[in-house]
């Protein structure tokens, strides 16, 4: 019996555009999707985000679903990404018994109820957003559109969401509670979101520089990515292909701050080890690290210190794809998880944008510019406010 549990489909939306052939084109032509906000309601005109280049009512007729019918934009992006990775999967031809959807957000249809807060309180014009308001009802639009999940649950981590809830469906097959999982996370942009994170001073005005000395913060994004994750025996008997494996994870704490990582990176360093351990690989089996990167002075630092600290004078090639995509915060772990595989089946390392000169004392700094390179494991990060850390490995299938 083989009890390895492989990615058998994935599907994808960002800035960058909808599917995985749109992400591969844009991240090989080095193309940034951060740019001038087109659909935030906000005054904050001057602050650079990436934005899916589809309006909620583009994305209803993409998926025929009626114009007037109250679903907001977090679960319609996630719906355009599940749709892909359901359809790649096959998992409505030949369909397991018993299926999860377990959904990385935050943000829920805040975009929405945040604009009719005055309504709520004087009147009932917009009340039925009150009840699309909340992550959870996101993830049940996605499940209902599709009708085909036994275990539905949602995960919210801030921006390690989407890396745990695909931790969550991998532990759910491997103690037999399903038979397949699909895992991920999607989050839309909000006033809530961008006038959050400005008033964290984190934002940068112009394109991220992660990594760089003269970094200045994070742009925002939006997306949605899943994968659909089953044991390899099991797919075969499906007719399925195995993408890739899912090699190792972890997820560790280290509750050093509510939204900074400590100083030596312990978090971090604790998850990425972690990761290695569970999939029975050593530092130097990495060939590249999808990093989380976000441009922010804490992060950057202390993600290269945790490298540092795990892979010593084995760091593999590693980059922050957030300046093309921006942070998609809780999604995030699932866009850049698909970016990663994208990479590995395409033979390349994606360029970490707009870097400038390495981090001062900071001995490691990443790739910055596409290189061709055939890889067999692949890392990706992914850290959340409180100290919330989590990794996993993505291997080729031998």
């Amino acid at each position: 019996m083989n009890d390895k549990l492989v990615v058998t489909g994935m599907g994808i939306i960002s800035g960058l555009g909808k599917g995985k052939e749109a992400t591969v084109s844009a991240l090989l032509a080095e193309k940034s999707a951060v740019g001038t906000i087109r659909y935030i309601q906000t005054m904050h005109n001057d602050i650079p985000v990436s934005e899916v280049p589809f309006s909620d009512s583009d994305m209803k007729q993409m998926l025929n679903i009626p114009e007037e019918q109250l679903i907001t934009r977090t679960p319609l992006m996630g719906i355009v990404a599940a749709q892909e990775a359901i359809q790649q999967a096959k998992l409505t031809e030949n369909k397991p018994k018993r299926i999860a959807f377990i959904n990385g957000t935050t943000v829920g249809g805040m975009e929405k109820s945040e604009q009719f807060y005055i309504d709520f309180l004087e009147n009932d014009s917009h009340s039925e957003y009150i009840a699309a308001h909340d992550c959870g009802a996101g993830t049940d639009d996605i499940a209902d559109y599709f009708g085909i999940f036994n275990t539905t649950t949602t995960i919210s981590t801030a921006c390690s969401s989407a890396i745990n809830a695909l931790i969550i469906g991998a532990n759910l097959i491997k103690a037999g509670k399903v038979d397949a999982a699909v895992v991920g996370g999607t989050e839309c942009l909000s006033k809530f979101h961008l006038n959050g994170f400005n008033t964290l001073m984190i934002l940068d005005r112009a394109t991220c520089k992660p990594f760089s000395q003269n970094r200045a913060g994070l742009n925002l994004g939006e997306g949605a990515a899943y994968l659909v994750l089953e044991k390899a025996d099991e797919a075969k008997q499906r007719g399925a292909t195995a993408l890739c494996e899912l090699s190792g994870y972890a997820n560790f704490c280290d509750a050093f701050h509510q939204t900074a990582t400590s100083p030596n990176g312990q978090g971090p360093f604790l998850a990425m080890q972690g990761a290695l351990q569970n999939a029975g690989l050593q530092p130097k089996d990495i060939d590249y690290i999808s990093a989380h990167g976000t441009g922010t002075g804490n992060n950057d630092e202390t993600e290269s210190i945790a490298i540092t600290r795990v892979f010593g004078e084995h760091t593999p090639d590693f980059s922050s794809t957030k300046a093309f995509t921006g942070h998609t915060t809780s999604a995030a772990g699932s866009v850049e998880s698909v970016i990663s595989i994208l990479a590995m089946e395409n033979n390349f390392v994606p360029a970490n944008l707009n870097f400038a000169e390495k981090i001062e004392n900071i001995d490691i700094q990443p790739n910055t510019k596409t290189k061709k390179k055939e890889m067999n494991h692949i890392m990706n990060n992914s850290f959340g406010f409180g100290g919330n850390d989590s990794s996993c490995i993505f291997s080729k299938i031998k």
